[in-house]
């Protein structure tokens, strides 16, 4: 048994690979369900996000990590073990716990990972449980804790506000220009807003769903367009921002080559903050045209690292605590049905020899044989006392899940589980690891 996150990110693989990766929101709970088949496992959350695909499990019998990236490689094409990284029992806690509070976030600090998480843990609930729910409602609480109690997400700390950041790097400035916005969700309307408040003369928002286009560009002034309209008024515009939730590319050569004409001189910024991508790399070798994706943004990320890094020991006070806070919890789930176990099968261990004992004895009086039965009942609770008062104390600080593993040994308490069915649920399903 072992709670355990594995996964790729911007930290072990290049865009090209991690898109290949992405799950769309619509087919998480599918996703996380044959995970969850394929490797046994008692519980699922599959979080992917533009930036990191994980799968969040809790092991039974068996170990979850060779079919978890053998389900990845078959998806990307290749093996994913060498991309890949692990995370084990506390380690694994932290680091949701990190990525909720932004804190493992290419823009260190950005606020809509903490959306994201919560969102996968709702669409993943078919296949989580009891364990993986008190884990990410904990991540929920650590992140906004980290957000109110630290200046980490302080000042631009979006993948959208770090792209509008690009652009002005590489124009100068943003004021007077004019913008298109693919895509109407929410990191488009972080770069709409962005956009506006760097001073864009011009906005235009165009997407597949008109309606979604046109309730956006009202809050912000924009013009809407149809999504078929758009590449007409594509020789306006200074920049071109693609965030759409289309699985492949919508914006080739052709589209973009055709407005070429009609602009001169002007270059055309485009940056693709969607995963996958929307735009084909071979626009970016188009003349006076220049394409940035979501890996593009390393330089800006890297300046935004340096403005915040001084909150992260602040930000470390909030999740160290939190996490033996959890784990503590998960240790005194594991401990309950498990000495509930080894005292049900100590007793049947001494009703079955006392029944023995008395058989060969069988000239003793009731009150004899009463006073035996007495005796046998009494030297027990006398030996279950300690091991008992011990166990529940190990669960109380923490170190609770190393005691039942090894008590479970000793006693080959697994075969003989006496508990109930949810009970025994509770006592298989946490991390057993803490060696």
């Amino acid at each position: 048994m072992a709670l355990i996150v594995a996964g790729v990110s911007h930290h072990t693989a290049p865009l090209e690979l991690r898109e290949r990766l992405v799950v769309a929101a619509g087919d998480t709970l599918a996703a996380a369900q044959r995970i969850l088949d394929a490797c046994h496992a008692r519980e699922i959350v599959l979080l992917s996000t533009c930036n990191r695909t994980e799968v969040y499990a809790v092991e039974g019998d068996a170990e979850a990590l060779p079919a978890i990236w053998e389900l990845f490689s078959a998806q990307l094409g290749e093996d994913v073990s060498s991309i890949g990284y692990v995370r084990r029992d506390r380690d694994a806690v932290a680091h949701l716990y990190h990525v909720t509070a932004g804190m493992d976030s290419m823009i260190l600090g950005e606020a809509q990972i903490h959306g994201q998480v919560r969102d996968a843990w709702e669409r993943s609930r078919g296949a989580s449980g009891a364990v993986l729910s008190r884990l990410f409602q904990s991540a929920l609480m650590v992140g906004g804790r980290v957000r109110n109690e630290t200046s980490i997400g302080r000042g631009a700390a979006s993948t959208s506000s770090a792209a509008v950041q690009l652009a002005s790097k590489i124009f100068g400035s943003l004021s007077g220009r004019s913008a298109m916005v693919l895509g109407a969700g929410e990191m488009a309307e972080l770069a709409l807003e962005c956009l506006v408040n760097e001073g864009v003369r011009t906005a235009i928002v165009a997407n597949r769903t008109h309606e979604r286009a046109e309730a956006l560009a009202e809050r912000y002034q924009a013009q809407a367009l149809h999504y078929d309209e758009c590449w007409s008024r594509l020789p306006d515009v200074d920049l071109l921002i693609c965030s759409t939730a289309a699985p492949h590319a919508i914006v080739g050569v052709q589209q973009i080559a055709g407005s070429l004409k009609g602009r001169g001189d002007r270059p055309l910024c485009i940056l693709d903050i969607a995963v996958p991508r929307d735009v084909e790399p071979e626009v970016g070798a188009l003349s006076n045209v220049f394409l940035y994706d979501l890996d593009d943004l390393r330089t800006v990320a890297a300046s935004n690292l340096e403005r915040r890094r001084d909150e992260l020991p602040a930000a470390e006070t909030v999740i160290g605590p939190e996490v033996e806070k959890y784990w503590e919890w998960l240790a005194g789930l594991a401990a309950v049905p498990v000495l509930r176990t080894f005292r049900t099968q100590m007793d049947q261990l001494r009703d079955s020899e006392l029944t023995e004992t008395l058989r060969k004895l069988d000239h003793l009086s009731p009150r004899d044989r009463e006073a035996i039965e007495h005796f046998s009942r009494a030297l027990m609770n006398k030996f279950l006392h300690e091991p008992s008062v011990r166990l529940r104390a190990a669960a109380a600080n923490g170190r609770g899940l190393g005691v039942v593993d090894a008590l479970r040994y000793l006693f080959d308490l697994r075969a003989a589980d006496g508990a109930s069915p949810a009970a025994d649920d509770a006592s298989e399903s946490p991390a057993a690891r803490e060696r």
